[in-house]
């Protein structure tokens, strides 16, 4: 099994950490990271949030790229939708090259509002938007030269230099959750990115619906990662007292408030739609993290891995409002107690 570490780049407002500071650990700590046997490193994105975020993934991973040798680099997830789809070809081809062929792509179409009203995409074309701009992609990176013509864009005969060095183009996860989204993943031949928002039993169901139409489809699918809110300690109780109120702010800013305004439900461990973000905590949720001693995390693990038949976990240690010290000091200890017991 593999092993990545994602850093997210919330920083709460009225906590101690700047968007700098975030930032700055996650280059500052990638070496190590690497040195320590993680095979993978992630960031997200999100933008117009006020506890930051990362609104330039492609940026960072060129940073982290330039003081790593072997880690892939992992956007987990970039909102496709949102870019310009040839611009976003050239980026991801430079940074394939600054990286020596290490890029990963997770993306999705994205599901937060004011996200697509402040960078001027209509909403509602989201989906469709998506398709085109993978359909683009790929001719892109995979073609001498391309050209396109669809609902939102129409490309000329253009040549994409420089070209990705990963062939035939680094590879495509989709980050959804939605039948008809999981089914297009399937039949782009793409990866299924599980989210750390879902319950084991919510991933499970998305994981059916993927599967069937690989099935239909004839791809056999050689990967399965996904993420988690991650934090161990030698005690349950300091990973808890460390990590516990980042993810509940996580849950609660970003997820929370969107289900509570209708756009994208989230359900707690008891299966109740979240209508009022305030009712979010640490303990209503604790079935998507795995936060605790080592031998919860093994155990945490198992369960995921033997009932969905994980091949990759992304850990998110880098949770809101967790600094560079925290975030290494879980980084060793579950390289050095985790993760050999899952290593063939």
């Amino acid at each position: 099994m593999k092993f990545g570490l994602c850093f997210g780049m919330v920083v709460p407002p009225d906590g101690e950490l700047s968007w700098a500071d975030a930032v700055a650990d996650f280059i500052r700590l990638a070496p190590e990271i690497e040195s320590l046997g993680y095979d993978s490193v992630h960031v997200t994105e999100h933008h117009f949030q006020r506890d930051g975020h990362n609104s330039s993934p492609l940026t960072v991973l060129a940073a982290v790229a330039a003081v790593t040798e072997r880690l892939e680099l992992t956007t987990n997830i970039l909102l496709a939708s949102l870019y310009n789809p040839v611009k976003l070809a050239e980026d991801t081809a430079v940074v394939d090259n600054i990286s020596r062929g290490r890029l990963r792509l997770g993306m999705a179409p994205g599901y937060v509002t004011e996200e697509f009203a402040g960078l001027m995409v209509p909403y509602e074309t989201r989906a469709r938007r998506f398709e085109e701009v993978m359909d683009i992609l790929q001719a892109a990176w995979t073609n001498e030269t391309f050209s396109y013509e669809g609902e939102f864009f129409s490309i000329p005969e253009t040549r994409l230099m420089p070209r990705p060095v990963r062939r035939p183009h680094p590879p495509i996860w989709y980050g959804v959750s939605g039948k008809l989204m999981l089914r297009r993943a399937a039949a782009r031949g793409a990866a299924w990115v599980g989210s750390p928002r879902h319950t084991i039993d919510e991933l499970a169901e998305h994981l059916a619906v993927y599967r069937k139409a690989c099935d239909e489809t004839g791809f056999v699918p050689q990967e399965l990662p996904i993420m988690r809110g991650v934090y161990i300690a030698e005690t349950r109780e300091e990973a808890e007292r460390i990590a516990a109120p980042a993810v509940t702010h996580l849950f609660r800013e970003l997820y929370g408030r969107k289900s509570a305004e209708g756009e994208r439900q989230l359900r707690n461990d008891a299966g109740a739609v979240i209508e009022d973000a305030d009712t979010v905590s640490f303990e209503t949720f604790k079935d998507r993290y795995i936060i605790g001693s080592p031998d919860d995390a093994i155990e945490r693990i198992t369960a995921l891995r033997d009932r969905l038949g994980m091949t990759e976990l992304t850990c998110w240690t880098q949770l809101p409002g967790i600094g560079g010290a925290d975030v290494l000091s879980s980084a060793r200890l579950f390289a050095k107690e985790v993760i050999p017991a899952f290593r063939d």
